[in-house]
């Protein structure tokens, strides 16, 4: 792996965690994600199921954890399997992890070749009186194609009818929500490794390059530093561009008095970080962007400060929506009329800022979680307001990640430039140098 090797001691935890939240003489199955297809005998890269690395570490295909708190036979509370590494894989694909690398990485003492499962497991789940299987259940997926955790699932309940199932996400949401401050620190990481990618794109934007150039600027310093590369499809966004929420084709010319709308984030050891900055194209806004970049960011830092314990996601949502009323109309955008007539299922604001301000981060963009639940200490967060102003031609979107604790809200990506004057400043620098 690029990324370097983390402490076993989170995974350990983190399986203490959640093995205490089985119910009796239940084992739990998690399966590491499938290697997907591309075309003709090629392969998408492999990422690992974050369910599965959560709990291991283990960051290879044709893995597979067994969690068995109660089991009477000794030593088997907990197990993995890994692929058995040939001398034809190691010298096409290079070696996989051997046994003895498996437990330094996971923890994990019984390591078994996944060609022994078979026999293992069946023995395991008779054993076992519940199964936890974990199934895919974000509440933003919907996919035709069955998973590897899936088809295992449908497999055990054919073979198994008689024992009772049980669904793991929802532990694992109540877990993931809340991070562990090592978890912190490798978000920091990536979160470090995006501003490095932002300050080159800052000295590289200037009229006349292609969005797919900007994007290739922040792929080249995310390899560089070790990143797993994009958390997710970056968003180059430049001209009308702006005002398309995930626009990710990044094949036009950013032109002369324009803004670069830039939503991009690094992903290192699976955990990702999640930036949204909107700069001029010349190096200068002009008097009416200006006005619009200010209330965007006078309301991402008024709504940083809302993400505090006990706050549920849908009430600051309104509070939110109160900020940006307030700063639409100060803009010229709303009226009074438009705020007296407004729905209340779908307020004025939403004319320009359509799109929700936070979601959990973690090991994924959109983080494994419970959004219902109420706000507590160690989650964290994005907040990403922005304006979008079609018939001017221009949107602004900025975004910073932010901790949740007992205290106070802490900005993850206050390092990383966000004042107007300061881009300028950055962009213009690196014109004359």
């Amino acid at each position: 792996m690029r990324y370097e090797p983390l402490s076993s001691d989170l995974f350990r935890f983190n399986r203490k965690r959640f093995t205490r939240k089985m119910s009796p003489d239940s084992i739990a199955i998690f399966h590491s994600n499938d290697r997907m297809p591309r075309n003709g005998d090629t392969t998408y890269p492999f990422r690992q199921d974050s369910s599965l690395f959560y709990l291991s570490g283990l960051d290879q295909e044709e893995t597979v954890l067994i969690l068995f708190p109660d089991c009477i036979k000794d030593g088997f509370h907990e197990l993995a399997f890994i692929r058995r590494t040939s001398d034809q894989i190691a010298v096409w694909e290079g070696e996989g992890l051997t046994k003895e690398q498996a437990r330094q990485v996971s923890g994990i003492e019984k390591i078994y070749w996944l060609d022994e499962m078979e026999v293992i497991l069946h023995e395991l789940i008779l054993l076992a009186k519940r199964v936890y299987v974990n199934l895919n259940e974000h509440d933003r997926f919907n996919s035709d194609v069955a998973d590897r955790n899936l088809r295992f699932t449908r497999e055990l309940q054919s073979r198994y009818p008689a024992h009772k199932f049980h669904r793991a996400q929802p532990i694992l949401k109540k877990l993931m929500m809340i991070k562990h401050p090592m978890e912190v620190q490798i978000i920091q990481h990536a979160i470090d490794i995006t501003g490095h990618a932002f300050q080159r794109v800052l000295e590289f934007v200037q009229p006349g390059v292609m969005e797919y150039e900007v994007e290739a600027e922040i792929t080249h310093e995310f390899i560089r530093r070790r990143a797993n590369g994009h958390a997710y499809e970056p968003i180059v966004a430049s001209g009308k561009n702006n005002c398309v929420l995930h626009y990710i084709k990044n094949d036009q010319r950013c032109q002369a008095g324009e803004l670069v709308l830039l939503d991009f984030g690094a992903e290192y050891a699976n955990y990702a970080a999640d930036l949204s900055r909107t700069i001029p194209v010349s190096g200068h806004f002009t008097e009416r962007q200006r006005k619009v970049y200010d209330a965007v960011l006078r309301v991402l830092r008024r709504s940083s400060n809302l993400l505090v314990p006990g706050l549920t996601l849908d009430d600051y949502q309104k509070e939110v929506g109160k900020l940006m009323e307030s700063e639409l109309l100060d803009l010229g955008l709303l009226d009074k009329t438009d705020i007296k007539n407004q729905d209340e299922k779908r307020p004025a604001y939403k004319r320009y800022f359509m799109h929700g301000t936070s979601h959990h981060l973690g090991l994924g963009v959109h983080d494994l979680a419970n959004r219902y639940d109420p706000i507590q200490a160690g989650m964290l967060f994005t907040c990403e307001p922005a304006i979008y102003i079609p018939e001017e031609g221009f949107g602004i979107r900025l975004e910073n990640d932010i901790l949740v604790t007992d205290h106070a809200p802490i900005d993850l990506m206050d390092r990383i430039p966000i004042e107007a004057e300061e881009i300028e400043m950055l962009m213009n620098a690196a014109v004359v140098g």
